[in-house]
């Protein structure tokens, strides 16, 4: 035993004689890995005084990955436009990649985006739209693949100087684009599209995007994405639906802020119309609204919100009743004028189609 500890005590000593001479220092120059590792501040881009009201967090991290999930017509793109128009007066270009193509640039008009509408003055037909952002949809991009190519190709060109402006990414939809693999062999195989969304997106792109948040980057970037979901059978008697991801779970691990909209087995939502002798207008829905994930400040928090034409706001009698008084007349001229009841439907919510794996 004597003999143990004499061999150990040596072992410390030599160890202890070449740690004093040892400059550690001087090895990271040695081996290049002298750079900052600093983070920049966090900034945020805000969301309507609604959102922040119910979520307690002021919107949109920059720098990270952020999901916005939920079934159909739940509020996810208004939380995308919100952002966009912030974006916008902070200074950060939109870049809008739209692949599911049920966007309309007469809603972004709504809710202040900035824009030019370009009319032919022969025939006063709208040509197009044109302002501070970049838009790319399925004429160009048909593919998982494409969506990265697309948005490497310019993130490559703003550390050219070729685009000088912190960028923010908006993609609608992960889910409804599939990869090159499920294109050629003319078979959308789900496996193969979790497959592509995980090499291109979460080895690559989504690396480039977090690592913009160091002090050594000129520029900070960030993309929010919506996913479409589905739900999940329980795996056992009595047990709960799950609500599922689609395009896999690549992007839910690396996203570092995830809000979902609606419920687990349903939209879960209602519609708010003005009525008048059978004519109606949809003109705001009641959702549900939580934030899931949070590793910026950990809050996580839910509540209802109520989503409008215009963007959202809080789900208050106040609220409503100033934003009927806003467009009453606007609602009135569509309904034949004069006055109209307001009408809330009753939660009549049919839950969503279960399956055992995610369905084409």
């Amino acid at each position: 035993m004597a003999k143990a500890k004499r061999s150990t005590s040596l072992s410390a000593a030599v160890s202890a004689e070449i740690k004093s001479g040892f400059d550690l220092n001087k090895f990271k120059d040695k081996k290049g890995l002298t750079g900052s590792v600093k983070f920049k501040p966090q900034q945020w881009v805000p969301l309507s005084p609604a959102f922040q009201e119910v979520t307690s967090v002021p919107g949109i991290p920059t720098g990270h990955i952020c999901l916005l999930r939920g079934h159909s017509d739940t509020g996810k793109t208004t939380a995308l436009i919100e952002a966009a128009v912030n974006a916008q007066k902070s200074g950060i270009l939109p870049v809008f990649i739209i692949t599911e193509m049920k966007w309309n640039w007469e809603h972004c008009l709504q809710m202040g985006l900035e824009m030019e509408e370009v009319w032919d003055e022969e025939t006063g037909e709208l040509l197009d739209y044109k302002g501070f952002f970049i838009y790319a949809d399925r004429e160009t991009i048909h593919t998982i693949e494409d969506v990265a190519a697309f948005i490497a190709d310019l993130l490559d060109e703003q550390k050219k100087g070729n685009l000088p402006y912190d960028l923010m990414f908006f993609w609608d939809s992960i889910g409804s684009v599939p990869c090159e693999l499920s294109v050629t062999s003319k078979k959308n195989n789900n496996e193969w599209n979790a497959g592509a969304m995980s090499t291109q997106f979460g080895n690559n792109i989504n690396q480039k995007i977090t690592l913009s948040r160091k002090e050594s980057s000129p520029y900070t970037n960030t993309l929010v994405a919506i996913n479409k979901v589905w739900t999940a059978k329980p795996e056992m008697p009595m047990g709960q639906p799950k609500l599922m991801n689609k395009g896999g779970f690549a992007m839910w691990f690396d996203a570092t802020f995830v809000v979902t909209f609606g419920n687990i087995a349903n939209a879960g939502t209602n519609k708010i119309k003005a009525i008048k002798d059978g004519k109606q207008v949809e003109f705001a829905k009641r959702t549900n609204l939580q934030i899931d994930k949070n590793h910026i400040n950990g809050i996580t928090t839910k509540g209802k919100i109520i989503m409008t034409p215009h963007g959202f706001i809080s789900d208050t009698d106040k609220a409503l009743k100033t934003y009927k008084d806003d467009h009453a007349k606007e609602w009135s001229a569509l309904l034949g004028g004069g006055n109209f009841d307001i009408v809330e439907e009753v939660d009549t919510f049919e839950p969503a189609q279960e399956f055992s794996q995610e369905p084409d």
